[in-house]
């Protein structure tokens, strides 16, 4: 990044009114002296948010994804015949979910950081954490699918509320393996919703009760207890934080001069910000990639080659499982399924969102990417059938073009962003300086995007 174009750098370079030095006298590794010193605290501090920030997002994502993936457990549970389901009325079920899903994403992305996100997750935790529990209570089909309708929203709400909420404490550069916390949450809500399950649904019978039925009913008022704890552990903004000292918030301060002097980020929304992010092809393509695949840990600041190179284990586990060969090869090939998934989805979600500015944008763009995404979700539970069990040909042919798909639109993204940054440099050797009164968005030639 260049020192030379926006107002929001002129802060940069102030001095703070109480002698302390200023966010570049502090973080700039070749000026400051002692900067040695400034970027342990740095690290520190850091350190401390992985303490007390991450985790909580991460209990979130994976109490979210407990209560989602309940359907499968009591459908083979009793479920199906309790409420008499018939032919594909689990399916929808299961679909429509992912409708309101979508529905919600969008506007909670631009709305969450007015709103505050201190006030909003709790708030959504304890919404969808009843509706699991009246889940417990549903007679028949329609009840079923209501349930799933209200369910879907407000957890709609949870992912972009989380990531916009790590993007205010997190530097670009530490994003991505954040973002990759939430979904190794998610990877580990299979292994103890299983566990949870087994050991709840032998409290089939108790009271006169299904198992499935005691399952919703626990885990929805454990979702609505932590929903309470919320309220006290995740903090307004870093100024309130209760686990930051006066220095650490001296840190923090310095830490938002800096990403809001390079986004021109100003916190507040507009109609520009949301017609900026819908004419950038960038969150589209993203978007499209997304419904395809879901995130990655990508630790070096380079999104582009570990998806690049895990996304061929995906395709190749999905080749095996269509091919005539013994379950062993079959249950082979699901690790390298599972290898693809879960280093092929977060960091999509973090190569936008690190390539966005300002915020309002940032927002509007995942608001389209998490809306494109759940689309998958959709098809599906469409896709995979029980009647098609075990071979499920449909699903997994569908699967191996979606990965296909999604690695041959990275290579159209990465093309995007670096013929982007070669008209960057070209405006930089002309000596380009920002017009007067212009807003500063991620095309600014002193804007360079990570690849």
């Amino acid at each position: 990044m260049t020192d030379s174009s926006h107002a929001g750098k002129e802060a940069l370079s102030l001095a703070d009114e109480k002698g302390q030095p200023s966010a570049s006298e502090y973080l700039r590794q070749d000026e400051a002296p002692g900067v040695l010193e400034a970027k342990k605290k740095e690290a520190a501090l850091v350190r401390k948010l992985d303490c007390f920030v991450a985790p909580v997002m991460m209990l979130l994502m994976l109490i979210s994804y407990l209560d989602r993936g309940n359907i499968g457990f009591a459908a083979t549970q009793g479920m199906t015949t309790d409420i008499h389901l018939k032919g594909s009325e689990l399916n929808t079920a299961v679909s429509v979910f992912y409708i309101f899903y979508i529905l919600a994403e969008f506007p909670t992305s631009l709305l969450v950081k007015r709103l505050q996100f201190n006030r909003v997750i709790p708030f959504i935790t304890f919404c969808w954490g009843l509706v699991c529990m009246c889940t417990g209570f549903v007679q028949s089909f329609g009840g079923l699918v209501t349930t799933r309708i209200f369910l879907g929203f407000f957890e709609g709400c949870l992912f972009p509320a989380m990531t916009l909420f790590m993007c205010n404490w997190y530097t670009r550069e530490e994003l991505g393996v954040r973002v990759a916390y939430l979904f190794i949450a998610s990877a580990l809500s299979t292994s103890f919703g299983g566990l949870i399950a087994l050991g709840v649904l032998y409290m089939d019978g108790v009271r006169g009760w299904a198992g499935w039925r005691w399952l919703y009913v626990l885990e929805g008022i454990i979702t609505m207890l932590f929903a309470f704890i919320c309220i006290f552990i995740v903090p307004k903004n870093y100024e309130t934080a209760y686990f930051l000292n006066d220095e650490e918030k001296r840190i923090m301060q310095l830490r938002a001069e800096r990403t809001e002097a390079y986004s021109g980020g100003s916190g507040h929304y507009g109609k520009a910000d949301i017609v900026e992010a819908a004419k950038d092809i960038k969150s589209w393509v993203h978007g499209c990639i997304q419904i395809c695949v879901v995130t990655i840990l990508d630790r070096y600041q380079t999104r582009f080659l570990p998806m690049i190179i895990s996304a061929p284990f995906g395709i190749v586990g999905y080749a095996i499982l269509l091919a005539p060969v013994s379950p062993g090869v079959w249950y082979f090939a699901t690790y390298l399924i599972a290898t693809a998934c879960f280093l092929c989805t977060g960091s999509n979600i973090t190569w936008l969102s690190v390539n966005c500015a300002p915020d309002g944008k940032r927002a509007a763009s995942l608001g389209i990417l998490l809306t494109l995404t759940n689309i998958g979700g959709v098809i599906s539970g469409q896709i995979y059938q029980s009647n098609a069990a075990p071979k499920f040909i449909l699903g997994h042919a569908w699967s191996l073009g979606s990965l296909v798909f999604a690695w041959c639109g990275w290579w159209v993204i990465r093309a995007i962003y670096e013929r982007r940054e070669i008209r960057k440099d070209r405006k930089l050797e002309n000596g380009y300086v920002i017009p007067e009164g212009q807003r500063y968005t991620d095309r600014e030639p002193d804007f360079r995007y990570q690849t």
